[in-house]
């Protein structure tokens, strides 16, 4: 739910304003409130422990490269299009595990394959009246499903050698704040943060959300399996869905094949995690 809100809140504020501003106010927002807990609460020897390698290579790719490619998603096609594109992530991290695991996958987990393949094909099908490019913009999600996919496989690996969940947080999201600010530094690009007051006000109720999901996401890592925690992070669809058709009204349409496509997306997550 705390994804889908977000979401919704950096869709609204990125009519007017960079994506790359959501980014910087998020990762700002998320690292400042962990570091000050962490500081209050918790000693800081525990960053010397071999965790933090799992940690720092998981923050650059979740949440920098993740995030980045989700929003620029939801951007090009929409919140209610882009969301249920990046719940394809239980088909990559299937995948991960065949592929360098060496798991052998289930009949259910392979028909969970098919039913989030062709929930892709609905979502990003060009329908009449509209612009030509929508299965290239529909692969920045995609993308998004695929980082995450890896970059949740490192963090459990961290989380089994310390499970604390706001160290784990407070090294992904630093990590994420240092080398977007380096970016946009090097490249010239500080201007993007320039943000309307409208545009502001969505960002930081986004980024206070993201922060309190970003923990239960790392809470739920530390003590359940991934091939359980994923499918499950990823009913964000349905969220998406009740929440675009509750305040987007306004911004983009949800369609009857949407929905269709977010039906199949979860139906085959759930055959996935059944399997």
């Amino acid at each position: 739910m705390g994804w889908a809100a977000d979401s919704i809140l950096v869709r609204l504020g990125a009519r007017k304003s960079s994506i790359f501003a959501a980014m910087f106010i998020s990762f700002l927002v998320s690292a400042s409130c962990n570091w000050t807990y962490l500081f209050v609460t918790t000693p800081l020897d525990l960053f010397r422990s071999p965790a933090m390698l799992y940690f720092l290579i998981s923050g650059c790719l979740q949440p920098l490269c993740a995030r980045a490619l989700f929003y620029e998603g939801l951007t090009r096609i929409g919140v209610a299009r882009a969301g249920p594109l990046r719940g394809a992530e239980p088909l990559f991290a299937a995948a991960v595990a065949v592929a360098f695991l060496h798991e052998r996958p289930s009949v259910a987990v392979y028909s969970g394959t098919v039913l989030i393949v062709a929930s892709v094909w609905i979502i990003s099908g060009r329908q009449s009246g509209e612009t030509k490019g929508r299965l290239l913009d529909s692969l920045f999600p995609l993308g998004a499903a695929l980082v995450s996919a890896v970059s949740q496989s490192l963090r459990k690996q961290g989380l089994n050698l310390l499970p604390n969940p706001f160290v784990a947080a407070v090294t992904v999201t630093s990590t994420s704040l240092v080398l977007l600010s380096v970016f946009l530094w090097s490249t010239n690009r500080i201007r993007v943060l320039r943000m309307e007051r409208g545009s502001f006000f969505y960002f930081l109720g986004a980024a206070g959300i993201a922060t309190i999901a970003q923990i239960l996401n790392f809470v739920a890592l530390g003590r359940g399996q991934v091939s359980a925690i994923i499918p499950l992070l990823n009913t964000t669809p349905l969220f998406i869905l009740f929440f675009s058709k509750l305040f987007l009204r306004g911004v983009e349409k949800v369609t009857s094949r949407i929905v269709l496509g977010a039906i199949l997306m979860v139906s085959g997550v759930v055959l996935i995690t059944g399997g």
